[in-house]
Formats: structure tokens, C-alpha cells, sequence
């Protein structure tokens, strides 16, 4: 269950949340509300998608969220959940089939740790491509952007685990995808050359059902990152 289109101001609110369904509200080529999404997938949690126009939000979400963030969660009682990392524990805590987060404290706390050090690195895929719609040399940042690609390669060869948390997909990996996603649409994916393991991943992410059924193509995150980035105004139902 979802509307593509996203709600504006002056749209009507939705109705109750749909009986054993959570209410994720969303916009489609936000990489925060990829996380959730990717999570209610993963777990096969039942789930009805809004997406919301974020330049002209309504005003019945910000009553639900006055920050009006995505993603931004609503259930069946009315609880109300917000910020991308917290949702997806909170989804992972709720509903108990396939566990994404390590079971010992340790283990959470591991990945909570590789967590902060990647929100170190998100902000350069911005940076970067601000950098370049202003003609300004970008070479710094890529050359920083690759250092903590390097790291990240690193980890994974010291692990000697497929992916960031093990065998198998856990939280980390989800958490981190949707930028690796987008690498393409910032024209920075020749960086993988550089980082074997880290490429590994990276390919083997992208066969994940999960990770498959939320994504969207390259020439849609080109067309909106164009769109909000160099045109100054975000069509965030571009290809609808």
C-alpha cells in the first residue's frame, strides 16, 4: 500500500492506519527514508507508504511531527516515531522476525560506532556536488571522500566478513546503502576501483531482495539530484 505522488499543503490527511499495517511516511529519493523502507522490507513488516512534499509540507504531518522529518513512522495506536536510524531500531525491536541488529550489547555497540563514523561521511556526496554546480575545484574532497572509502575497505578485509556486520546482511549494511546507491547519479563510483573489498559489497548489496525492491534507477536519482541541487527545486515525483 502506497501513494506515489507525494502530499502537499492543503492535501487532505490520510485516515487510520490500515488494521496490522505501520504507516511509514516517506519521499521517494530521500536516503533517510530509504533506511526505513529498506528495513520494512528486509523483515517483511505489512506497511502503507505516504510520501510527503518536503518544500510544501502538510499540515497534518507537522502535527504528527513538527520537525517534519522522514522518515517518520505512525502506528495503529497513533505512536508516532521519528529520525532514520532510531525508526529502524524501533522496527527491528517491534517486530521480532529476522533480527537485523546484533543480539549482544557489544554487537549493537559496534554498530552503532560504525554508524557514527559513516555520518562523517555522507555529507561529502553533497559537498561534492555543490562543489562542482559552483565550477569550484572538487578534487580535496573527492581525495577525502576515497580516504574513508579506503577505512571502510579496510574494516571489511580485517573482518573478512561479506558484509560489515558478517555473513549476512544486518542493520550497518542497510544503513549505509542508499549513498552507495546514488554513487553512480554523483559520478563517483570509479572510487570503488580503489577499495576491492568495499566493491565486493557493494555488488553483492545490490542482490539483496531488500535492497532491489526500494531502489530506484540511476537516471531518476540524476534526474532529481539535478533537480534539487542545480535547478534549486526538487521534483519529487519526477518519473510518476
Amino acid at each position: 500500500m502506497i501513494t506515489e505522488k507525494c502530499l502537499a499543503k492543503g492535501s487532505a490527511p490520510p485516515g487510520p492506519v490500515p488494521k496490522g499495517h505501520i504507516r511509514l511516511f516517506s519521499m521517494r529519493f530521500c536516503p533517510f527514508a530509504q533506511r526505513a523502507r529498506l528495513v520494512l522490507n528486509a523483515k517483511g513488516i505489512k506497511h502503507e507508504i505516504i510520501n510527503i512534499h518536503l518544500k510544501e509540507k502538510p499540515d497534518w504531518f507537522l502535527e504528527k511531527n513538527p520537525l517534519g522529518l522522514v522518515p517518520t513512522l505512525e502506528t495503529e495506536a497513533g505512536e508516532v516515531v521519528s529520525e532514520s536510524s532510531i525508526t529502524c531500531d524501533y522496527l527491528d525491536e517491534v517486530y521480532p522476525q529476522k533480527k537485523l541488529l546484533p543480539s549482544t550489547p557489544f554487537g549493537k555497540a559496534q554498530q552503532k560506532m560504525m554508524l557514527e563514523h559513516f555520518s562523517k561521511v555522507t555529507p561529502y556526496f553533497y559537498k561534492i556536488t555543490l562543489a562542482k554546480k559552483d565550477g569550484e575545484d572538487i578534487s580535496g574532497p573527492v581525495i577525502e571522500l576515497e580516504e574513508k572509502f579506503v577505512r571502510m575497505d579496510k574494516d571489511l578485509v580485517k573482518k573478512k566478513t561479506k558484509f560489515f556486520g558478517g555473513d549476512s546482511i544486518t542493520m550497518i549494511d542497510y544503513m549505509m546503502w542508499p549513498w552507495f546507491e546514488r554513487l553512480e547519479a554523483f559520478d563517483l563510483k570509479h572510487l570503488l576501483d580503489s577499495t576491492p573489498e568495499l566493491k565486493k559489497w557493494y555488488i553483492s548489496m545490490w542482490e539483496d531482495p531488500a535492497v532491489k525492491v526500494s531502489s530506484s534507477s540511476t537516471e531518476n536519482h540524476k534526474a532529481f539530484l539535478k533537480s534539487a541541487f542545480i535547478d534549486g527545486k526538487p521534483d519529487y515525483d519526477f518519473g510518476l
